[in-house]
């Protein structure tokens, strides 16, 4: 991972100006990204990259020192997404060529970045419209067995935030289903006991008749294999959701 510009000990006033004007390099180095840049309390560095990229470009600043912050805002977390949105945003207001200009620069560095990719070894799958009613946010399914198998598996994605509603694996006899986390950072938890940190590699045992609810964490994606469990009269009942007011808190 690329490191963070408060890592660094910026010294680039120093290195180029220290002879000829030793108090604007003391003010640059120490002062503003020294102390300035620091205060992540006030303002967050992925923020305060964003916001000095877009005053360079309205200035018409154009030069190595955008290029230095569009590398920052790149490793202190603006995603090319992001960063494409707001240039189209103040190209409105700051003039089409700047924001060209800036376009071209900002293919450059963010040119090598791949398309994040989720749902672990086994892909990300379909968008899981047919059970999106039991879900909160967009979760994706990617069944892995056919229906012939003695066993049935599917990879199951879900966004940030997402989280299926409290439900029940019922079964005459048998049933139940296992989670094989292999992907992000989510949570399972059980009727009447504490939510469970789920990472890649964590298993989870569902016995039938137990009500309980799974999904991703707020700020992660989150992937399970999903085993279902041979059985007698194996059915789904889906009951209420997770509400925001518990699921924020977690």
């Amino acid at each position: 991972m690329e490191d963070k510009l408060v890592n660094k000990k910026v010294t680039a006033g120093r290195d180029e100006l220290n002879s000829f004007a030793p108090e604007f390099a003391h003010l640059n180095d120490d002062i503003l990204f020294g102390e300035v840049w620091a205060r992540e309390d006030k303002l967050s560095l992925r923020d305060r990259s964003l916001i000095t990229v877009i005053a360079l470009i309205s200035s018409g600043v154009i030069d190595s020192s955008l290029r230095f912050h569009i590398q920052n805002a790149k490793n202190n977390g603006v995603t090319k997404e992001e960063f494409a949105e707001a240039i189209t945003h103040i190209a409105f207001y700051v003039g089409w060529p700047k924001a060209w200009a800036t376009f071209r620069m900002a293919k450059e560095i963010y040119g090598d970045a791949k398309e994040e990719l989720h749902g672990g070894l086994f892909g990300l799958g379909e968008p899981n419209i047919a059970f999106e009613k039991y879900f909160i946010g967009k979760s994706y399914l990617k069944v892995l067995t056919n229906k012939s198998d003695p066993i049935g598996i599917s990879n199951v994605t879900f966004e940030p935030g997402c989280r299926n509603n409290w439900h029940i694996h019922n079964a005459k006899s048998g049933g139940g289903q296992v989670l094989i986390c292999v992907d992000g950072s989510g949570w399972y938890q059980e009727e009447g006991k504490e939510p469970q940190s789920l990472e890649p590699g964590d298993i989870v045992e569902i016995k039938p008749g137990v009500k309980h609810w799974h999904g991703a964490k707020k700020n992660s994606w989150f992937s399970h294999l999903a085993f279902e469990i041979p059985g007698e009269g194996c059915s789904n009942e889906w009951l209420e959701p997770v509400e925001d007011d518990y699921y924020n808190k977690l």
